[in-house]
Formats: structure tokens, C-alpha cells, sequence
């Protein structure tokens, strides 16, 4: 199967090193290089391609404002993100601008040729150490949700969770005052607020109920 592609980078040497190596593959056709987000742009109203490789950090437009747009006028576009960026932000702002696939750049050839045959079968070809990072934000991600929706549960602000997870640690009012950047008056309010919430009588009570139903 001849597959197009089309590979974006600012860096000469690595855009020359990566040509060198995917023009080795017989089926794999490379119909442009482009160095910023708006050349990749430019090239696909005049090419017709199958896979983008896209550099996140380049000039002009970047590459994850690149993906957005592509994605938007181009859909069936397959992109996999060829960078040297493993930043938490970096690869969920790729995947939310929607690319298929997340590389680092010191991949050897043959795994991009394998990412790229992937991406086009349906699947989602990630660099090990970015899928493991993936799995371990995702798994805090949920975590967080998981709070937030007990919390909700009974009305607790995200500041009253503040709060009880400093009553928990052992924290003193004026301590927590301090921590927080508010005054000891206004702590106090929100602990009244909390006893309110979880319907308790004091901070033993409190601390007990919100471990029991995991908001802290």
C-alpha cells in the first residue's frame, strides 16, 4: 500500500536526516516539507497526503495550532506528533487538536514507518515513555474527578476541600490563614460552612466523614 505523507520540522538537519531515512521505504511517498504550521497549511490546498509527521515547536504556527486546523479542513488526515517535547500540557494539547499519534524524535526509522502503517489501520502509536505518562496523568486526572464528585455530593467548595485537607494535616487556623493568603476570621467561616455541609459538630466528625467518603 503507497502511503502519502507530508513532514514538518524547523530544524534543517533533523528535516534532511528524517527524509534520508523514509525515502529508504518504497511505499512511502513524501509529497512535501514544510518548516512552520502555516507551510503545512499552504502544501495541503495543492497535496493530496495520507499521514502528517508534525514538529510541535516551530515558528510561524506551531505545530499543535497546525493539527487544530488541519484536523478542521482536513479530517481524514492522519497526524503524528515527531517531537523532542514529552511536557504533560504538550501531549494532551496535541491529542485535543487531534493527532492519532505521539513520537519522540530519537525513534528510530522503522518505527515511524510502523506508526505511520498504524495511525492509517485505526490505532494510536505512541512512544512508550509518553503512553506511560499518559496512562499515569490519565489515572490522576480520574482521581481528581473522583474527589470533585464526592465533594459535590455535599456541596464543598474546592477552598472547603483546601481546608479540610489542612484541618486533616493538623493545621491550626492562623497556619492555614497564612498558607491560603486569607484571614483567620475567613477560615473560620468555612469550617462553620463545612460543619454545615456535612452536617458534623466538629473537626474530628469533619475529618472522619470526608475520609469515609474519600474527599480527602
Amino acid at each position: 500500500m503507497n502511503v502519502k505523507i507530508g513532514l514538518a520540522d524547523d530544524n534543517p538537519k533533523l528535516l534532511q536526516s528524517l527524509t534520508k531515512g523514509l525515502k529508504k521505504y518504497e511505499h512511502i511517498h513524501l509529497e512535501f516539507l514544510a518548516i512552520n504550521g502555516q507551510e503545512v497549511l499552504d502544501n495541503l490546498e495543492k497535496k493530496n497526503i495520507d499521514v502528517m509527521l508534525m514538529d510541535i515547536n516551530m515558528p510561524v504556527m506551531n505545530g499543535i495550532e497546525a493539527t487544530q486546523k488541519l484536523k478542521d479542513k482536513f479530517p481524514d488526515i492522519k497526524v503524528i506528533m515527531l517531537t523532542v517535547f514529552d511536557e504533560n500540557d504538550k501531549i494532551f494539547d496535541s491529542i485535543l487538536a487531534g493527532a492519532s499519534g505521539y513520537l519522540l524524535k530519537d525513534v528510530k526509522t522503522i518505527q515511524i514507518i510502523e506508526a505511520i502503517e498504524d495511525v492509517l489501520e485505526g490505532g494510536a502509536p505512541m512512544s512508550p515513555e509518553i503512553a506511560t505518562r499518559i496512562l499515569g496523568l490519565l489515572r490522576g486526572k480520574t482521581s481528581g474527578e473522583l474527589q470533585k464528585q464526592r465533594a459535590d455530593k455535599f456541596g464543598l467548595t474546592e477552598r472547603e476541600i483546601e481546608i479540610l485537607q489542612e484541618i486533616a494535616s493538623g493545621a491550626h487556623y492562623n497556619q492555614i490563614a497564612e498558607k491560603l493568603f486569607i484571614s483567620p476570621k475567613t477560615v473560620r467561616k468555612h469550617i462553620e460552612n463545612i460543619y454545615a455541609k456535612l452536617h458534623v459538630h466538629n473537626k474530628v466528625e469533619a475529618i472522619q466523614l470526608a475520609m469515609k467518603h474519600k474527599i480527602i
